[in-house]
């Protein structure tokens, strides 16, 4: 099967927005001083595999709570437009728990880079992308987690204050365009 490089580059682009690794960079410089380093590869790992069993057996655990991929899709660009509009007015909607204490992995990978907001998107990009692209913009977005995490000093210096907050508020605009295709692709087959 051919994979559509035009889908390939959206979904891999909207994962990017969603995890929102380059924005996390001054709060992950802060965890990793607290908790004195990260273990970068073990963060990947985990991060990967619970968005790869989200995408697998996501859609089943819908099935269970009696919801479909269609009205997940829809709560999902709900949740996304949010993000984005977080990342925008620099407001901030959802509160996390980040208490270093409780573990590496809880903080970071749960949360942080996999969290809900991520998961919603995954079952949101799959309601409406074929498989492949979305397994291999997964892959795409670990690599670069992967890298940031082992460059967070070096970005930090890099892109200075006034660029993260650019980067970000970029991305934000982003994630609303996308938030607004996905409501608006998935909310019309819910309507009878």
């Amino acid at each position: 099967m051919a994979i559509n490089m035009d889908e390939l580059i959206t979904v891999t682009f909207t994962l990017f927005a969603v995890v929102d690794i380059v924005g996390s960079i001054p709060l992950l410089i802060s965890l990793k001083e607290k908790m004195g380093g990260i273990h970068e590869m073990r963060a990947t790992l985990i991060s990967g595999a619970l968005m790869v069993l989200f995408f697998f057996v996501g859609e089943q655990f819908l099935h269970v709570l009696g919801l479909d991929v269609k009205s997940f899709a829809v709560g999902g660009s709900i949740v996304i437009f949010i993000l984005g509009l977080e990342m925008v007015l620099g407001h901030e909607f959802f509160k996390g728990d980040v208490d270093p204490r409780s573990g590496m992995m809880v903080p970071i990978a749960f949360p942080l880079i996999a969290g809900s907001g991520t998961l919603t998107t995954i079952i949101s990009l799959r309601a409406n992308y074929h498989e492949m692209p979305v397994l291999i913009a997964i892959f795409i977005n670990l690599v670069i987690i992967y890298v940031v995490l082992r460059s967070l000093n070096r970005l930090a210096r890099l892109l200075g204050t006034g660029g993260l907050l650019a980067v970000r508020k970029f991305f934000g605009v982003v994630l609303l365009a996308i938030a607004v295709k996905i409501f608006t692709s998935n909310v019309g087959g819910l309507i009878h």
